[in-house]
C-alpha cells in the first residue's frame, strides 16, 4: 500500500509512478484526513511506502501525527520516500524514530528533488524548467520502485556535522513556531467562489463565505489553496504576488 501526503502534486506524482511500476495501490493521506477517517489500514503482501514532501527537513508534522494515531497491521515493514527541492538534512532519524515507536521495519528512505513548491518563501521553476527536473526525477523514481519491487533495503545517510541537525531540528522547531499559520492568506478580486480551495485543503481549514475563501487557525502551508486555484486568486501577504503557480497534475 502506497500512501501519500500532498499540497502541490510532487509527491502524488511519484507515488502513482512507483504504483505503476509495482502494482501497487495508492491512497491519498489528505482524504483521510480530510475525512477524519480512523478506519485500520492493512497491507497483507506487501510493505507500507509513504510518500510526501519535506518540510523544513522533516516529514510534514500532520503526516507524522495521522502515522501515530493510525493502526497500520499486515505487514510491519516500510518504505518512506520524501520530494523535495533541497535535501532532507537529518529527515532520516526522525523517521527512524518514528518507524521505532510503531514497532516498523524501515527498509529504506529516499529523496527525490522535485520542482520547489513553496510559493510561500521561494519562486518557483517555470514550466520547462520544472519538466526537465521531473524527467530527471522520473530515472530514480524508476530505481527505487525497482528496489522496492524486490524488497531491497536503501538509505539517505544523514550528513555528518552540525548543518543537519540544525535544519532538521532547530530551523524545523522556528519555522512551524513563526512561519506555518493561516494569517497572511487572502483571495483578490480575481475569486469566482468556486470552493475549489475548500475542497484541495487536506485540514478542513478553508470556508466560503459570502462566496469568498476564509482561513481558520489550522494551516500546514501545503499551498494546495494558493497553486490549486483555477483563476490565480489566492495571495499569501506580499511573497506571492505576480510568482509563477506550481501546480503538478
Amino acid at each position: 500500500m502506497i500512501l501519500y501526503f500532498t499540497g502541490t502534486g510532487n509527491s502524488r506524482y511519484v507515488a502513482r509512478k512507483i504504483a505503476e511500476e509495482i502494482n501497487d495501490e495508492v491512497v491519498s493521506i489528505n482524504q483521510l484526513i480530510k475525512q477524519e477517517s480512523t478506519d485500520e489500514l492493512i497491507s497483507k503482501n506487501k510493505p507500507f511506502i509513504f510518500v510526501c514532501p519535506t518540510y523544513a527537513w522533516r516529514l510534514p508534522k500532520v503526516v507524522t501525527e495521522f502515522i501515530r494515531k493510525t493502526k497500520f497491521s499486515g505487514n510491519n515493514k516500510v518504505y518512506f520516500i520524501m520530494t523535495c527541492g533541497e535535501d532532507t538534512a537529518k529527515a532520516i532519524n526522525y523517521i527512524q524514530k518514528l518507524c521505532d515507536d510503531k514497532g516498523w521495519e524501515l527498509k529504506g528512505m529516499a529523496e527525490i528533488k522535485m520542482p520547489e513548491n513553496y510559493i510561500a518563501l521561494f519562486p518557483v521553476p517555470d514550466k520547462e524548467t520544472a519538466k526537465q527536473i521531473i524527467e530527471e526525477a522520473d530515472k530514480l523514481i524508476y530505481k527505487i520502485a525497482s528496489d522496492i519491487r524486490n524488497e531491497n533495503n536503501f538509505n539517505i545517510v544523514a550528513p555528518s556535522g552540525l548543518n543537519g541537525t540544525i535544519k532538521s531540528g532547530i530551523t524545523n522547531i522556528a519555522f512551524y513556531k513563526f512561519i506555518v499559520h493561516a494569517k497572511g492568506f487572502y483571495s483578490t478580486n480575481q475569486c469566482i467562489g468556486c470552493g475549489k480551495c475548500v475542497n484541495l485543503c487536506p485540514l478542513n481549514n478553508i470556508i466560503l463565505k459570502n462566496e469568498k475563501p476564509t482561513w481558520k487557525n489550522k494551516c500546514t502551508h501545503c499551498m494546495a489553496c494558493i497553486s490549486g486555484c483555477p483563476t490565480k486568486a489566492i495571495e499569501y501577504k506580499n511573497k506571492t504576488q505576480n510568482k509563477e503557480r506550481y501546480y503538478l497534475k
